[in-house]
């Protein structure tokens, strides 16, 4: 699914690529029929229990998303229940792995078996575009808080596909303009063999060649590698003025070897698949190296309300929150589709979902679940905008806006958004 409707401007100002579409107004009417709640609002005549699953990655090459967006989903799931608004989320999480480990096989048997309505994940393009048509099949309900390929633009998924991240399209481009833009002329690209790594790539490379640069060497590799000696003399070979690094957390080799080889972190341009605080995880400095990744400057009431949910559950401290917001809010909107539909079937949440999210039906804007939760129950139509912005879902599952922020490396091997 593509963000990025129509034609944008090559030049992205102060780091934050924002775009829009107009809105696809369809005509929509809430199925469940509300009665007085005594607490404001009105909630439906019965309430609602939605089996909810989540299939992101505990293990495997994005192991590290793992806790920013498992805790994003348990916080709104804990949130959602907490309101005692008509609907209470049973919330099923499982592994996803990664395309080389393949834990995803047995976790989405055990999501489909334990009658899921909806499915939050996976993370990994490339292991969405696997279980994808089976969940269709199924009539579930899939919605991804960092899926960014293209390809699920035009999927043929029945309507039951979403996402609120945005398209690789997007990152490719603010990259590709920041490097241009910090005065280079050539790049280097190493990237993974997948759906997530080529389409990155191939935006990179659009971009900056469009700019008047030139890319003069790219060097591919499968996930599930570990050798990466000779993608980075491919690079070397070529001498650029920068290089980008499209990985997983393959960067805490790639980028060893590229220090070792003479490339020094200055030049490193980094994407949200890797873009994370390393610290002493990684041998060489970082300081300089910059990066993309989606959503704008979390506030401060929610990173602290994820890490006392994330902690209380025994959990070590979340290390960054990259895809938090967008896993909160993918939990929040299938609630308020739910909600809306008076259902609990994944074909009714889906038709429901444009709706809550403003992409159509002129809805009453609301920035929390109990507020949307109300407007709903008392027969109006709801628009959530959330901590990963305004979603606003176009006819296709995608987000309408997206802001994407850049981030640099400090001495001590941290990011800070610099925009």
């Amino acid at each position: 699914m593509n963000a990025l409707k129509g034609s944008r401007a090559a030049k992205v100002l102060a780091g934050v690529a924002l775009v829009s579409a107009s809105a696809l107004v369809i005509s929509g009417c809430a199925s469940s029929t509300p009665s007085d709640s005594g607490d404001g609002g009105s909630k439906p005549s019965a309430d609602l229990t939605l089996k909810l699953g989540s299939l992101l990655p505990q293990t495997g090459a994005l192991a590290f998303l793992g806790p920013p967006m498992e805790s994003g989903v348990g916080l709104a799931v804990k949130e959602i229940n907490d309101a005692k608004a008509g609907i209470t989320i049973d919330l099923t999480a499982e592994d996803e792995g990664d395309t080389d480990t393949k834990a995803y096989e047995t976790s989405i048997t055990k999501l489909q078996g334990a009658g899921v309505s909806a499915i939050v994940g996976a993370a990994a393009s490339g292991v969405s575009k696997l279980i994808l048509d089976g969940n269709v099949a199924a009539g579930i309900l899939q919605i991804s808080a960092s899926n960014t390929s293209p390809d699920f633009t035009t999927w043929d998924d029945k309507g039951l596909y979403f996402r609120t991240a945005p398209s690789d399209l997007l990152q490719g481009e603010v990259l590709g303009n920041l490097i241009a833009e910090d005065g280079h002329k050539t790049l280097g690209i190493i990237y993974q063999n997948d759906a997530y790594g080529t389409g990155l790539n191939d935006a990179i490379k659009k971009t900056f060649e469009g700019t008047g640069g030139k890319v003069v060497a790219e060097a591919s590799f499968n996930v599930g590698d570990a050798q990466f000696d000779a993608q980075v003399e491919t690079i070397k070979a070529q001498n650029p003025d920068a290089v980008a690094i499209v990985s997983f957390d393959q960067f805490k080799t790639i980028a060893p070897l590229l220090v070792n080889a003479g490339i020094t972190a200055d030049k490193f341009y980094m994407v949200d698949g890797n873009l994370s605080d390393y610290g002493t995880d990684i041998p060489v400095s970082l300081e300089g190296a910059q990066g993309t990744k989606a959503g704008p400057k979390l506030a401060d009431d929610f990173t602290k309300r994820l890490q006392t949910f994330w902690t209380g559950e025994g959990n070590a401290e979340v290390k960054d929150f990259t895809y938090a917001g967008e896993a909160y809010d993918a939990v929040v909107l299938v609630a308020l589709a739910s909600l809306a539909a008076g259902s609990t079937k994944g074909a009714d949440i889906a038709a429901k979902m444009q709706e809550v999210s403003g992409g159509s039906g002129d809805g009453e804007k609301c920035t929390t679940f109990a507020d949307c939760a109300k407007i709903i129950n008392s027969g109006k139509v709801a628009d959530y905008d959330g901590y990963s912005g305004e979603v606003t879902f176009d006819e296709n599952g995608d987000p309408q806006g997206a802001t994407i922020g850049i981030y640099k490396y400090g001495a001590d091997n941290t990011i800070t958004r610099t925009n």
